[in-house]
């Protein structure tokens, strides 16, 4: 609690609404974390096929003049 008091006081927030923020996105994390293990288990279900992945190897060779550019 005496973080707490350090963050809204530094924030120059009431408790209320510091705690009102971090459980709103204590709630947006959770819905992240669902959604990443609902994609992983989608992609375990449904592995790639040796051909999905064959068709874009080209596109995965990387030269450091690609990277000397930017």
């Amino acid at each position: 609690m005496a973080e707490v008091r350090q963050a809204t006081a530094a924030l120059k927030m009431t408790p209320s609404d510091f705690m009102k923020i971090a459980l709103e996105r204590a709630v947006q994390q959770r819905e992240i974390i669902e959604m990443e293990l609902r994609d992983a288990k989608a992609y375990a279900d449904n592995p790639q096929r040796p051909e999905e992945i064959a068709e874009w190897r080209d596109e995965q060779v990387w030269t450091s003049d690609e990277f000397d550019s930017i």
